[in-house]
């Protein structure tokens, strides 16, 4: 559990009121569970009102009871369990509607990435990017779906892109020997964090390389050997991690990439077209939206 919690709860114990302390010790026994319960659901549990869950919270020093539960969830969403997600999966959602929660949560975590993200770096990371001799891409485990989409775009955009593949250590070390200070590593992990990724990512910055983090919080461990952090959140779903968030700050650094390379891409886009068109590469859908229509009345 994060230990500046640990201390200020600790710290002040002793002034704490019986129900404060009750939420205290529950928290200490359970903070898995406790890091996404409502302040009314963990109020009941403990035997307290809601009122008294959000005046702990602010007496040990958080602006309210949503920043204490955020302080824990990035703490602990690293360290669970697959068992134990689905355990908080369970507790989430009770007896909502799954379709409907998920993609609440979802929206949830793009707006809580909106506010999070620092435009500046955003930017810089663009700038460095541009600059760049040759751009290396890792993703591991499951951001290594994320890393594929990165790469596909950018190799349309850029000259010299790879994906690296990251099956063993040795072979992205193979994959990246010939880095240097001419080129840019973008590695892609989330929690559960890959070790696979930070490995490679301080190789790149011992190489000179600039280094572009995508990641969830400055805390993540690919911070610490990053030249520039992009900070999307990312969320539990059962035994899978939410990535819409993630997947949408690379939309958004694609998108970037490609207006201010706009003037010199219009050649290469008019000649992928007709590469297409040639080898037939996209089945041609007549009248979708018609299609789309009748589909939507009889659902």
């Amino acid at each position: 559990m994060n230990d500046c919690l640990t201390t200020r709860i600790h710290e002040k114990i002793s002034s704490f009121s019986k129900g404060q302390k009750l939420i205290a010790k529950y928290i200490m026994e359970h903070y898995d569970k406790v890091a996404f319960m409502t302040a009314s659901r963990l109020g009941t549990t403990v035997g307290v009102s809601e009122s008294t869950v959000v005046r702990f919270a602010t007496e040990i020093g958080y602006a309210g009871y949503p920043e204490l539960q955020r302080a824990m969830q990035e703490m602990i969403r690293s360290k669970l369990t697959i068992v134990q997600r689905m355990e908080v999966t369970r507790e989430r959602i009770g007896q909502d509607d799954i379709l409907d929660a998920v993609m609440n949560q979802d929206s949830e975590v793009i707006r809580r990435t909106m506010e999070y993200t620092s435009h500046k770096e955003f930017y810089l990371a663009v700038d460095a990017i541009l600059a760049s001799r040759k751009i290396y891409i890792l993703g591991a485990r499951s951001c290594q779906a994320l890393a594929s989409f990165l790469a596909y775009y950018f190799g349309m955009l850029l000259d010299d892109v790879m994906l690296v593949q990251a099956t063993s250590e040795a072979e992205i070390f193979q994959q990246l020997i010939h880095i240097n200070e001419k080129d840019t590593v973008i590695g892609i992990s989330f929690p559960r964090y890959s070790r696979k990724a930070i490995k490679a990512m301080q190789f790149a910055q011992d190489c000179g390389s600039k280094v572009v983090a995508i990641t969830d919080t400055a805390a993540s461990p690919l911070v610490q050997y990053a030249d520039y952090a992009l900070l999307a959140r990312s969320d539990i779903a059962a035994i899978v991690d939410s990535l819409v968030a993630p997947l949408s700050l690379i939309n958004a650094l694609i998108v970037t990439i490609a207006l201010k390379k706009e003037n010199s891409m219009d050649e290469t886009f008019h000649r992928l077209e007709n590469i297409w068109d040639e080898y037939h590469v996209y089945e041609k859908v007549e009248n979708s939206a018609e299609v789309d229509t009748k589909y939507a009345d009889n659902a």
